[in-house]
């Protein structure tokens, strides 16, 4: 039985004014953390980062696997929408990872990454840790104050998707917003039930729910990131997914960051020990 993880973490977007600077700090903590418990982990930092790397990275860690095997993706980045161009999204946008080559290559959206996914043979468990969030937001954001300690991890259409290909309104505009499925994690349409998947995501979905890049303790870090592996540290033995996300919520939503973290998951998956 193998446990392998995959690491991603990308600060800078070139091109978008909406770099970050905690996700690389997230991905090393967590290749850390998952090293120190028996994981094989593999690490994408900002320009390795690139669509077709993750797509490359995330293919050879599912398709490799076999029953037993213990996966871990982790991301933190910025998430985005994008319109959708298949019809199988009732909003009529897909969910998208940003990726480090955004502006030439586009986002890693739900529609690929689920064609990963489905490679995965029976058996084998996954856990995703997402880090980012999708506001509904289109029109670009202004860059952030040089003297901000925090920026919502979520990177409007506006600031990578050309002008002609935004969505309109009514007035043949472009749109100042869209309204994704409240209540709905970036990944959750990747996860499996059927499978006994483990999904932990930073925030609710919808308008107003943010994942955060925060300065804490005077170093940068995703705010659920942080306290999600602080939680870890403190965890027995024979603690559950259940008994970590209750850990966490005990510091998120805070006055700070008031982001409220989730967890997606069967009854039965919820109970399984953390990482085993």
């Amino acid at each position: 039985m193998a446990k392998k993880a995959l690491c991603i973490g990308i600060n800078n977007y070139p091109g978008t004014q909406m770099d970050l600077q905690g996700c690389v700090n997230d991905a090393a903590d967590w290749n850390s953390a998952l090293t120190s418990r028996g994981f094989k982990v593999t690490t994408l930092i900002d320009d390795a980062a690139t669509k077709q790397a993750m797509l490359d990275a995330m293919g050879a860690l599912i398709s490799k696997a076999v029953k037993g095997d213990s996966l871990v993706i982790t991301f933190s980045g910025h998430g985005t929408y994008m319109p959708d161009t298949d019809g199988d999204e009732a909003d009529g946008f897909d969910e998208a990872l940003c990726t480090y080559d955004i502006t030439t290559h586009g986002p890693l959206n739900d529609d690929e990454i689920k064609a990963l996914f489905a490679t995965r043979k029976a058996g084998v468990s996954l856990v995703l840790i997402a880090d980012s969030c999708h506001s509904g937001t289109v029109t670009r954001a202004a860059k952030a104050d040089k003297d901000s300690d925090t920026r919502a991890r979520f990177m409007p259409m506006g600031n990578w998707l050309p002008l002609r290909e935004l969505p309109k309104n009514r007035a043949g505009k472009p749109a100042t917003s869209v309204l994704g499925p409240i209540g709905t994690p970036p990944l959750q349409g990747l996860y499996s039930r059927v499978m006994g998947d483990v999904l932990l995501a930073g925030c609710k979905e919808g308008p107003n729910n943010y994942s955060y890049d925060a300065r804490i303790n005077g170093r940068f870090n995703g705010a659920f990131t942080y306290h999600a592996l602080k939680t870890l540290k403190t965890l027995k033995p024979e603690a559950t997914y259940a008994d970590w996300h209750k850990a966490i919520i005990k510091y998120l939503p805070s006055s700070s960051y008031p982001q409220a973290p989730q967890l997606f998951a069967s009854e039965a998956a919820r109970q399984r020990i953390v990482f085993a």
